[in-house]
């Protein structure tokens, strides 16, 4: 009789540590004009960002979920406390972070990363940031690095410039609940041929339960300059739900360059529904590299908008859905200029009744002639329990171009487990490879720190064959 693969679930166990609730003031759940008003006093912010807010409550409640992709039927916004400030400040010293905070962030490897490689870290608990660092090195060639708030008030001009001009407000229901709620979240200014040879990294933790988290991220690399930065995600599981509804908007001006690496790993009572777009200029380059894992629902889908002649997109990203998950995730791209050039690499797991679905848009511009792209997804099932699907679109506008898409479902081959078996090779072993094999694209592609936090993140214990 044949058995199924079983695969561990993602150990949690660093995740799940609840810290005591330090929320200094916090909404009422649901939403109204009230706690947007009552948000941006906290914040002590000026009036034209309250006009924001407001305005983009009204069109929030215009506004209708998506009737495509999950169900969202669970999701209750007026359960959700849109606001948790802590009683702790920002600090710039990791000495004077409270010590429970501290071990929260230490169990997931934040200040010896710091201390290893990285040239700047920024530290948000639940709506704020408790903890920001920069080297002074970057300060003085005028890179900027902080958290949106302060940027507000210290950078508002640069701020109005740029702030949900790429997601503008009535995008969705979403990206409009954002524009009224948002807290948090990194500032990123890299002036002209300013080449970090560091990365940037910022941490985002929810720990309030029934919370939502809605940081607003802008990162700017100006003309020639190079920038990696990293991001991470996670939260402890409770038995209610958690919304997590970010944004990141990126500009990549000409002959710049930016790696974006990002592991979310969400508990599974988290609503995942942030949106992330790029534009990138001329002979600027883009790479997305990105690990979805955890939370209940996921619907994430990064464009990227290449404007200028010879820009490129790199996009590689992998997904693990397990039991009660439907991650519903993808890349979406644009050819908006000629010779322009893109690349998709997307794979999934799905065990134990887990659904991954990808769904992609490809769209060439009528002016985008001579551009290349190629997308390539692949899905992994290991039991007859869990689903994968597929939807890419390609809209094409005009014949000179060279367009590749290839997608693959299946499952680990019995063929394939014999052969390494009559290498010498065990079985566990045997399935061990070929699912480090199937993720390593993406986990090259990652910090060590972060590669081999993913690794851990898909348990490789495997057992039995498949049914």
């Amino acid at each position: 009789m044949r058995t199924k693969t079983y695969v561990n679930d993602v150990e949690r166990d660093i995740y799940d540590v609840k810290d005591q609730d330090r929320a200094r003031y916090k909404t009422d759940k649901g939403i109204s004009e009230d706690i947007v008003i009552a948000i941006s006093k906290q914040k002590d912010e000026p009036k034209w960002m309250l006009d924001f807010r407001l305005k983009a409550l009204k069109i929030y409640n215009k506004k209708h979920f998506p009737k495509w992709g999950p169900r969202l039927d669970e999701l209750d916004i007026d359960k959700i406390v849109t606001y948790v400030k802590s009683n702790l400040k920002a600090e710039n010293s990791w000495d004077k972070v409270p010590q429970d905070i501290k071990n929260t962030f230490v169990r997931l490897g934040i200040p010896e990363a710091e201390r290893k490689f990285l040239a700047g870290v920024s530290a948000q608990y639940d709506s704020e940031t408790v903890y920001r660092n920069v080297r002074k090195d970057l300060l003085e060639q005028g890179v900027i690095y902080t958290d949106m708030e302060t940027a507000v008030k210290e950078h508002g001009d640069i701020v109005k410039e740029y702030f949900m001009k790429l997601v503008p407000v009535p995008d969705n229901k979403f990206t409009a609940l954002h524009g009224a709620f948002w807290s948090g979240g990194s500032f990123i200014y890299v002036p002209p041929g300013v080449k970090l040879n560091r990365p940037l990294q910022a941490y985002f933790r929810v720990n309030a339960k029934g919370s939502g988290q809605f940081e607003h991220t802008i990162i700017i690399v100006d003309e020639g300059a190079e920038l990696h930065y990293i991001e991470g995600c996670s939260a402890p599981r409770y038995n209610i739900n958690n919304l997590h509804a970010g944004c990141v908007e990126v500009h990549v001006k000409d002959s710049a360059r930016l790696r974006y690496s990002i592991i979310e790993n969400w508990s599974k009572n988290m609503y995942n529904l942030n949106t992330k777009r790029a534009i990138i200029g001329k002979d600027g380059i883009l790479e997305w590299v990105a690990g979805a894992f955890g939370s209940k629902i996921a619907m994430t889908y990064p464009m990227s908008i290449l404007k200028g002649e010879r820009a490129k997109i790199e996009y590689t990203g992998i997904t693990f859905a397990s039991n009660g998950q439907h991650l519903d995730t993808g890349a979406k791209v644009i050819h908006a200029a000629p010779y322009t050039t893109s690349s998709v690499n997307s794979k999934s797991i799905s065990k134990n009744g887990g659904y991954a679905y990808y769904r992609s848009l490809l769209r060439v511009n009528k002016s985008a002639h001579h551009c290349k792209a190629v997308a390539n997804c692949e899905s992994l099932m290991l039991d007859n329990e869990s689903k994968s699907d597929t939807l890419p679109i390609i809209e094409i506008k005009n014949d000179n171009v060279d367009i590749g898409h290839e997608a693959k479902i299946g499952r680990i081959s019995d063929e394939t487990i014999f052969y390494l078996m009559s290498r010498g090779i065990g079985e566990s072993e045997a399935k061990a490879m070929i699912v480090r094999g199937f993720i390593e694209p993406i986990t090259k592609e990652l910090p060590l720190g972060y590669a081999n936090k993913l690794n851990e993140l898909v348990n490789l214990e495997l057992e039995g064959t498949i049914g």
